[in-house]
């Protein structure tokens, strides 16, 4: 619970990610070794601090005999041991309690820096801020353990040879820096939310890291509308994650849900963060107006009480604010059902020659259901077994090979 914690201190002092994590595990085993005959202190995180602070400290006077540093790390060296003094325990819990916001802060900045790759940046950010171990993480991802130690090497390598400072963007860069922030963590959740392959429908992990660093962002940037737009979007979709699979782990699509078995906490949780980013008075942007189309489903109670229009007249501001195929698709969806199976399926048709969505699942899936609204079955049947060839997750494929053979 308190990993991420550390290395964010430990970070700022070292201006090295990967060293930080391995003092701050140096810290914890040393906690191991000794709590059990010494008992857990009374503030056990300012004494995992502590201990981590010592060595970091450490590696600063080794740094400064075996080579001459720039006067930034020499000023830091002193400040540091300045503060260390006089009662160094004391000085770290004021520290966990009034600075580690903004240590936080900037570990998430440096984990999803744009300077990595997002794959290093996922990895690295599940791995230092989430907890997760490189298997566990390979395990979500549906890739070898070696494959993901290896980006999160990487990562840490292009940090260090970037020399990336670990800080806070400056104001004309924390757009662009927000946003990368923001992706991964959507990302995260998406791959949990629905995933992409292998046995599951859905990986409840990942889903649940993702809102978790999404809630411990917010905190850190109240300020930022799209922060909480992001964190209303994975509160309202988490909520429908039990009513999502059957008994035997099979779909449940939105329509066929049992509303009861929505959480109602958790809709209430996304409608305050939705609230929220609209207080800013900075307007929508792309994550808060999709969370606004999710507050739209979970705020009918059945099905048929759903405001498809409302729903379709923020899917055209996304699509002006946000422009993609798979945007467009969606909105597709919105306007069948608000204004007939007709209206989506013009919509799809112009889709069809779009390069991103020529190997999208979900297109011939849209365009199969329409058809079959339509009453064109053999069309609707030929476009389900496209689907059901193309996604690489086993239930999202019986349930399309299903849809093929009723039809």
């Amino acid at each position: 619970m308190e990993s991420a914690r550390i290395i964010a201190v430990l970070a700022r002092m070292l201006r090295d990610v990967g060293q930080a994590e391995e003092l701050a595990q140096d810290a914890l085993v040393q906690a191991l070794e000794r709590w059990p005959e010494t008992g857990v202190p009374e503030q056990p995180a300012a004494w995992l601090t502590t201990v981590a602070k010592n060595r970091a400290l450490d590696v600063l006077r080794h740094r400064q005999m075996h080579a001459e540093k720039e006067a930034a790390i020499s000023y830091e060296l002193d400040h540091q041991l300045h503060d260390a003094a006089p009662d160094l325990e004391a000085v770290v819990a004021d520290a966990l309690e009034n600075d580690i916001g903004d240590d936080l802060l900037r570990l998430v900045f440096v984990a999803c820096h744009p300077v990595l790759p997002t794959d290093g940046r996922v990895a690295l950010t599940l791995r230092m801020l989430g907890g997760l171990s490189t298997e566990e993480i390979a395990r979500a991802f549906l890739v070898p353990e070696k494959t993901v130690a290896q980006r999160i090497v990487r990562a840490k390598r292009t940090l260090a040879e970037a020399k990336v400072p670990f800080e806070a963007p400056r104001a004309h860069e924390l757009g662009e820096r927000l946003a990368s922030v923001l992706q991964v963590i959507y990302l995260i959740y998406n791959e949990g939310y629905s995933a992409s392959a292998g046995a599951d429908w859905m990986r409840p992990a990942l889903c649940e890291e993702a809102l978790r660093l999404g809630r411990i962002l917010a905190g850190l940037q109240p300020q930022e509308p799209e922060v909480h737009g992001l964190v209303a979007l994975m509160e309202i979709q988490s909520s429908r994650a039990r009513a999502r699979v059957g008994p035997k782990g099979e779909p449940i699509l939105l329509l066929e849900q049992d509303r009861t078995r929505w959480d109602q906490l958790l809709i209430r949780r996304g409608l305050a963060a939705l609230e929220r980013a609209e207080r800013t008075a900075r307007g929508f942007g792309p994550y808060a107006l999709q969370a606004a189309i999710a507050a739209c489903h979970a705020r009918a109670r059945r099905a048929e009480d759903t405001d498809w229009q409302r729903i379709a007249a923020l899917y055209d501001a996304l699509a002006q604010l946000s422009p993609s195929p798979i945007v467009e698709l969606n909105r597709a969806v919105a306007l069948a059902m608000a204004y007939g199976p007709q209206a989506g399926l013009e919509v799809v048709d112009s889709l069809l020659d779009a390069p991103a969505l020529q190997n999208y699942h979900l297109l011939p899936s849209v365009r199969g259901d329409l058809l079959a609204k339509l009453g064109r079955n053999q069309e609707a049947r030929v476009e389900f077994e496209r689907a059901a060839s193309l996604t690489q997750n086993e239930r999202e494929r019986q349930l399309l090979l299903a849809r093929a053979s009723s039809h």
